[in-house]
């Protein structure tokens, strides 16, 4: 699946927009198949739970994930 993304940080969190159509503010980011996106999603946690995320972005067409940053005082 073709994917775009839209990265909305601050000091101490981002969240990560990812959708399945080119959108306002997005980016492309990369044509992955539903395994490497799997695998892509176990990068940016060892605790996100991936086949959710999968089927919710195969189902609603997008996917926001919040990232806290570490050691952020």
């Amino acid at each position: 699946m073709k994917l775009w993304i839209k990265d909305t940080s601050t000091a101490s969190h981002h969240i990560l927009y990812y959708t399945k159509e080119s959108s306002e503010n997005t980016q492309y980011f990369k044509d992955l198949d539903d395994e490497e996106f799997k695998t892509y999603l176990a990068t940016l946690s060892p605790t996100i739970d991936v086949e959710k995320n999968l089927k919710l972005i195969h189902y609603f067409g997008y996917l926001h994930i919040f990232a806290k940053k570490e050691n952020v005082s």
